[in-house]
């Protein structure tokens, strides 16, 4: 799986959002400001 894939997935879940609240390369998901999923864009395979 790719990152765009990835991040398509994560998106297309009902109410999801995406942000860099740590860094800009570590890429947060959250779904009612709750994360559900963390991924390093630089390192992701």
């Amino acid at each position: 799986m790719n990152i765009e894939v990835y991040r398509d997935f994560c998106l297309s879940l009902k109410g999801a959002t995406e942000e860099f609240p740590f860094d800009n390369r570590t890429l947060v998901f959250k779904v009612q400001n709750k994360i559900f999923a963390l991924l390093d864009i630089e390192s992701f395979k």
